[in-house]
């Protein structure tokens, strides 16, 4: 993955050390409400708390009650007016304690390319992994309502004391290059019908990244593809994906045309640069937060303005 690339996967960014041997101790929580240093990240239907708008709000834990799902996610790793090493913690809130915070509260979609590396990172694992708890409140095995543990990074049976850990789903997106070195861009059915994006899935059991990429395209677009090159990933919790981006070249042999299925896409077609530029108002492309828009533009040969942040 190259430097220009990475800089442009906004959700792939962090400044936290994980610290996954904490949090595998006894009294997690409660070592870390008695520990001043602590800060805490509220989470609210998928929002957190601002303190401006491109800054979080971190409270500390006199401030959040513990009776919700508790997420350590690990200490600093940066000072910007907080100590390297300070604790951070997610908590998810109820309405009626989310109500008594004031303040304004923000998604991750809009604000992925606006906050710094440390809270676009605190911010990316705590969704997920407020995701997941919701997600995952009953055992598969039993059926049983599951507790959480170990910090928040396991959920327990408590009639068979079995382990279960979050989920994270690989899936694939591909920006796919013609003889004339076009993209295809494809609509999906759940969106308006001037947004085009990449194609993607999610990766099968027992698919290797490389054959998911073929099989996808040819699924969506009736379109056969060689030599897909791996360019990166990026964490995409809505609600658990983890997005690894490729480039691929339509198969030389290929003599068909792009066809949208008509079911997940309902149109496909083929871009060259000059028709992107031109086109800047009349389609809408991804937004700068995923990695959809960062493949459109490594493609491209740079970024793409047409003021959409995300």
């Amino acid at each position: 993955m190259t430097s220009s690339f990475t800089s442009r996967l906004p959700l792939s960014r962090s400044e936290v050390d994980r610290d996954h041997l904490f949090r595998e101790g006894e009294h997690v929580f409660e070592t870390l409400w008695a520990d001043p240093a602590t800060r805490v990240l509220p989470l609210w239907r998928g929002s957190a708390l601002l303190e401006a708008p491109a800054r979080l709000r971190l409270l500390t834990p006199a401030d959040v009650p513990r009776d919700g799902v508790l997420v350590y996610l690990g200490r600093t790793t940066v000072d910007r007016g907080m100590p390297v090493g300070t604790p951070i913690v997610a908590a998810v809130l109820d309405d009626a304690t989310a109500e008594r915070l004031s303040g304004e509260w923000g998604n991750l979609r809009a604000l992925g390319t606006k906050l710094d590396d440390l809270d676009a990172g605190i911010f990316t694992e705590a969704l997920a992994m407020a995701n997941w708890h919701a997600a995952h409140p009953f055992s598969p095995r039993t059926g049983t309502a599951t507790r959480s543990s170990k910090g928040g990074w396991v959920r327990v049976d408590p009639t068979d004391a079995s382990e279960h850990f979050p989920r994270t789903d690989p899936a694939i997106i591909v920006g796919v290059v013609d003889g004339q070195d076009r993209l295809l861009l494809g609509s999906n059915a759940l969106w308006e019908s001037n947004r085009y994006s990449l194609l993607a899935g999610f990766v099968e059991p027992g698919e290797s990244l490389e054959a998911a990429v073929a099989r996808e395209v040819y699924e969506e677009a009736r379109v056969r593809v060689v030599e897909p090159r791996y360019l990166g990933s990026q964490p995409w919790p809505f609600p658990a994906s983890l997005m690894l981006g490729f480039l691929a070249r339509v198969d030389p042999s290929f003599e068909g045309t792009a066809t949208a299925d008509g079911t997940e896409i309902l149109d496909v077609r083929w871009f060259s640069r000059e028709e992107i530029a031109s086109h800047l108002g009349t389609i809408v492309l991804p937004g700068r937060a995923s990695i959809a828009r960062a493949i459109i533009e490594e493609w491209y040969g740079g970024p793409i303005e047409d003021g959409i942040d995300w």
